[in-house]
């Protein structure tokens, strides 16, 4: 079951989602990636686990291919950490639970 607290992400949205002192986890993910599905209930567990301390966004990269573009994104998924607008890190494929707590921890 999805969490309500992922934000869905658009190209015109992306710059005031990632902006602020709050780190943002961005999924960029395809409906018809595999690896994407195999992950999205972690990512709505760490949606839920860090409410309040860090935001979850998904942006599917077919219906919003610009800001994949502009960031390099040339495999799915890809998760990127934001804080104040800029990349704190990066991680490409489908990761366990511990890698994705450390790249937020980074953040926090």
């Amino acid at each position: 079951m999805a969490s309500e607290k992922v934000i869905q992400a658009t190209d015109s949205a992306f710059e005031s989602i990632i902006s602020g002192e709050i780190p943002c986890l961005v999924d960029f993910w395809a409906p018809w990636c595999g690896p994407c599905k195999a992950i999205g209930p972690v990512i709505d567990q760490l949606a839920d686990e860090f409410d309040g301390k860090v935001k979850i966004a998904k942006m599917n990269v077919d219906d919003n291919p610009e800001t994949p573009g502009k960031y390099n994104i040339r495999a799915i998924p890809t998760l990127i950490l934001f804080k104040d607008g800029k990349v704190l890190g990066q991680i490409t494929g489908a990761v366990g639970k511990g890698q994705l707590v450390d790249l937020i921890n980074k953040g926090i």
